[in-house]
């Protein structure tokens, strides 16, 4: 019998569509919410505002949520130090975004990175409740990652198949296109913006059929056209502030992420 990621617990769920009583978040930095800093300091980032999302649809103060994401993680990393968190905290819901950092990594083979990702979906679905995959973004308007798309296409391909085969709900990135503006990423151009998570939590809402406040694919406001000189201008000041940092920590071996632990490791009240 084919295993499913969508088993339903019938004393820790309600019938009601889209309501789950805990929920944790597994991944890296795009989980973490980098990008969407809040007034203390610490990231938000849309695995939070979507667990406001589903804490509005229970009992007041029974949602119960862990993010266990951590910024610069790989797959095997995720997997080794977060999945078995996940499998002992045993929530109603996890989300799974993992991949990207390898993906983007030379030499990387998305046929490979999808084995073992999905090994770790199977590894997911015995021990909680429903497992949401992510898949990635269309890079095809982001600087330095617009090269990799076809990488990230057939890994997010991978990611659908899996999906179809353990019964998963999908949070599907690359068809979101409100975050192709420039609007929805931060100044680094590799993480979302307050307004981009905002908008991803709101289509992760929507994957299981909760009603949102506002439509995540809502068209931006326009903005005044740019000249070539103000472009090249901005292209110059980020390379300087963000892509010479970021090769240099993969020279050296380095991540963001070294020293670095989750935010909310176990399952508590919002």
């Amino acid at each position: 019998m084919k295993e499913r990621c969508a088993l339903v617990a019938d004393d820790s769920r309600t019938e009601n569509s889209g309501a789950f009583g805990s929920y944790a978040a597994i991944g890296d930095s795009f989980t973490e919410g980098v990008g969407d800093p809040g007034p203390d300091g610490r990231f938000v980032g849309w695995a939070d505002r979507f667990a406001v999302l589903l804490a509005d649809r229970m009992p007041e103060h029974s949602f119960r949520y862990a993010n266990l994401a951590v910024r610069g993680r790989l797959l095997d990393q995720i997997v080794e130090e977060q999945v078995p968190r996940a499998r002992e905290l045993a929530p109603d819901l996890v989300t799974f975004c993992a991949g990207g950092n390898d993906i983007i990594r030379p030499g990387s083979d998305p046929d490979d990175v999808a084995e073992r990702f999905e090994r770790a979906v199977a590894d997911l679905a015995a021990s909680v409740g429903t497992v949401m995959v992510t898949t990635g973004f269309d890079t095809r308007d982001v600087p330095v990652l617009r090269h990799l798309r076809g990488k990230i296409a057939t890994y997010t391909a991978h990611v659908r198949a899996i999906a179809d085969r353990y019964d998963c709900p999908v949070l599907d990135l690359w068809s979101l296109k409100s975050v192709q503006d420039r609007r929805a990423w931060d100044a680094d151009r590799l993480h979302l913006s307050p307004e981009g998570h905002t908008r991803v939590a709101l289509r992760a809402a929507q994957v299981l059929g909760i009603e949102v406040p506002a439509d995540p694919d809502q068209p931006w406001p326009p903005l005044p056209p740019r000249g070539t000189f103000e472009v090249r201008r901005d292209d110059i000041q980020w390379a300087r502030e963000y892509l010479v940092p970021w090769i240099g920590r993969r020279l050296r071996g380095e991540s963001s992420g070294d020293h670095v632990e989750a935010k909310r490791p176990d399952l508590l009240p919002l």
